[in-house]
């Protein structure tokens, strides 16, 4: 339908175009033929060029379905106890209150101390040596309630308790001649303790001389000196420089007869002797390594002031 109305339509444009192919002949009216064969389909493809480009456009008008992207579920998330925190904090614009450590002067608020009592020390022994040592060793850390004198109820003043203990200090002070040892050894935790208690037992002492066992402002040499020159009757000092004298041979313990430990006293922070913890370490070195196998012989009482 299409080639005939491009046929009639270009005969009707072009008048006497039949004379023409008449005076033309046979040859020229082939060769009109076949141009118009040809324009014919130039025209035919043409159109179907352009119908294919419409039905291109139109397919690319087509809007395209876009695949909707799967939504991530939040993963879960576990908040720190400081996120927690801060969280509080912004929201309310309040720190949160942090829990406060129990300090001794907390626990003494609420109950009064109670004295030392042997079973004290012992525990103390087995907790520090607990892990480290065998059954066996344990064993020989281990005193009797007859290596204890009796132990200080809080009650009695420095020189009472001596007094108390040692009822027959004035008879033994006389006794006592050897050099470089002393019959009684108080272990206190600072050398400002060790002056306080010396000030405190002269209603106790006598002519007996007392000695300082520290380091502060002491030097090592001078103390072995001092006990190898004098008869000293007793020494008060901290556990430290006493091991160290020990060691060293400047003091000799063969006429020890009672071992002080300052038990119940407490610091400007509320500690005792063993609550501080080098003063602690120390103590117990001193007691495993002399004075326990002492106390063990029964040549040494040990008491908890």
């Amino acid at each position: 339908m299409v080639r005939l109305f491009n046929f009639f339509l270009l005969t009707a444009c072009v008048p006497g175009l039949e004379g023409l192919n008449k005076h033309r002949g046979p040859a020229s009216m082939s060769n009109l033929k076949v141009k118009r064969a040809d324009t014919d389909l130039s025209d035919g493809e043409s159109l179907e060029e352009d119908a294919d480009t419409s039905k291109a456009t139109r397919k690319s008008e087509k809007p395209k379905l876009v695949p909707s992207k799967k939504r991530k579920e939040p993963a879960e998330c576990v908040l720190t106890a400081e996120k927690e925190a801060s969280k509080v904090k912004n929201e309310t614009g309040v720190k949160p209150k942090r829990r406060r450590k129990k300090k001794i002067s907390d626990i003494l608020a609420k109950s009064s101390p109670k004295p030392g009592v042997p079973e004290d020390l012992q525990k103390l022994l087995n907790e520090h040596f607990g892990a480290k040592r065998s059954v066996i060793e344990l064993e020989e850390l281990k005193l009797s309630d007859a290596c204890f004198l009796p132990a200080n109820d809080l009650t009695h003043s420095f020189s009472s308790y001596l007094k108390a203990i040692c009822p027959k200090w004035a008879k033994i002070r006389k006794n006592h001649t050897e050099k470089k040892s002393v019959v009684i050894l108080i272990i206190c935790s600072s050398a400002l303790r060790c002056l306080e208690l010396i000030r405190s037992m002269a209603a106790f002492k006598g002519e007996g001389k007392v000695m300082k066992l520290f380091a502060k402002h002491i030097k090592i040499q001078e103390q072995v000196k001092k006990l190898e020159q004098s008869v000293i009757h007793v020494g008060v000092g901290t556990p430290g420089r006493i091991k160290a004298l020990v060691e060293q041979d400047g003091l000799s313990l063969k006429s020890l007869k009672y071992v002080i430990l300052d038990w119940n006293w407490r610091d400007q922070k509320l500690r005792r002797l063993i609550d501080i913890p080098e003063i602690r370490k120390e103590t117990i070195e001193l007691l495993e390594t002399r004075v326990i196998k002492l106390c063990r012989e029964d040549s040494v009482k040990l008491g908890l002031f």
